[in-house]
């Protein structure tokens, strides 16, 4: 009660009605998040669009003053998740802490893996290193949290100190919790990535568009999250916003496909290699789920969803689905096939060290081989990928 009268007493320089206080502490934790996604993932870390020097440098005071967060130290973690992702070595992943940590102690984690001996110096460069990082944001990151404190009092009295308590707890929880756990334990999936990652819902509204974390990690240097015609990228629009105005230049964006080689060269392998999560998902739609459904009819005692299995990356699936899987193909040779070629596809881009001649060489045998399986979806699979190529996605804020 006394901490009620207070608050009526003193609501600070604004003097805000209580619905106004709680719109102001909504606004102040999205401009939180638009600030993460552009400058943090989408600028610093993955250089999928220059934002305007000025711009960044109001993006990183409001980080430091609402968050305390080092960029390089952001930046050096969140690179080691995409390089380890799923494994042991992964600062965050819920397949290997539990969602529940995760969660909860998203943070800690973070923190943890940025004071882990040669994490920055390995995954952090490329970071802003001026007067400013090294002698306010970086020496004394804790300064701007208290700068917002005695802000916050001020503007907004003892209201305020409740919007420094959602504002703190807010970025962990949405950030390292929701993105890096649910991203990665629930919802739908537009692309079979080798890790876990998904989409959480299809509108990325509040939380920057880090929503649609599956497509993220299938083109990870894009600046645009949203795939389908359907989905929503909110840091996307916002992306759009800066650039019309020059304060952003998009650098990379998924590359488009296109159906004009007339036979395999390096530039198909190049084309492959680079865009194959889209391959991946055009061979499961056009190859994996027809064969699926006309032996499910063939057979008639294949469960429905036993087809996901199908698609599933192996080394995502339990011991008990690799059971079912193993005992599906036993039954259907075409399945088999089917499987087995979609494995022998991967293995050409895993393939990191092999010559050109041999990529090149690699993908022949494969098309010739597809051709002559006796799986109509699979020939014609294999006839398509021999015109396969990619252009570039137009930049539409090139200058």
């Amino acid at each position: 009660m006394d901490f009620v009268l207070l608050m009526d007493h003193f609501r600070g320089v604004l003097n805000l009605s209580n619905w106004g206080y709680v719109v102001a502490s909504f606004l102040m934790i999205q401009l939180t998040v638009l600030r993460v996604t552009l400058y943090l993932h989408r600028d610093a870390t993955h250089r999928a669009v220059d934002l305007h020097p000025a711009v960044r440098h109001v993006f990183r005071f409001w980080l430091w003053l609402t968050t305390g967060i080092v960029t390089r130290e952001w930046v050096a973690v969140h690179r080691k998740h995409h390089a380890k992702c799923e494994t042991v070595d992964d600062p965050h992943s819920p397949v290997v802490h539990g969602l529940k940590k995760v969660l909860l102690e998203g943070a800690e984690l973070y923190q943890d893996e940025a004071e882990r001996p040669g994490t920055r110096e390995k995954y952090g460069r490329g970071c802003p290193d001026d007067w400013l990082e090294r002698h306010v944001y970086s020496g004394h990151s804790y300064y701007g949290i208290a700068l917002m404190v005695v802000s916050f009092v001020v503007l907004f009295g003892v209201p305020g100190i409740i919007m420094i308590a959602v504002q703190l707890v807010s970025q962990p929880l949405m950030a390292a919790g929701i993105i890096n756990g649910v991203g990665h334990y629930a919802g739908y999936r537009n692309f079979e990535s080798e890790d876990a990652s998904r989409n959480v819902v299809p509108w990325g509204i509040f939380l920057g568009g880090e929503e649609l974390h599956n497509n993220h990690h299938a083109y990870p240097s894009s600046a645009r999250f949203s795939m389908r015609w359907w989905e929503f990228d909110i840091g996307w629009f916002v992306i759009q916003i800066l650039s019309f105005f020059g304060l952003a230049q998009v650098r990379r964006l998924p590359p488009k496909t296109v159906d004009d080689r007339e036979q395999i060269d390096l530039e198909t392998v190049r084309a492959v290699v680079v865009n194959r999560m889209d391959v991946l998902r055009a061979y499961s739609r056009n190859v994996t789920l027809p064969v699926w459904k006309r032996e499910r009819a063939r057979l008639g005692d294949l469960p429905r969803r036993a087809g996901r299995l199908l698609i599933r990356q192996p080394r995502l699936l339990d011991r008990e689905a690799r059971q079912r899987l193993a005992i599906m193909l036993a039954e259907s040779q075409a399945l088999a096939t089917v499987v087995e070629y979609r494995q022998r596809l991967q293995a050409l881009w895993d393939e990191t060290t092999a010559s050109n001649d041999r990529l090149i060489a690699g993908l022949k045998e494969w098309c010739a081989q597809a051709e002559a399986s006796g799986i109509k979806a699979l020939e014609d699979f294999a006839q398509g990928l021999r015109h396969y190529g990619i252009r570039p996605a137009i930049n539409p804020s090139a200058r």
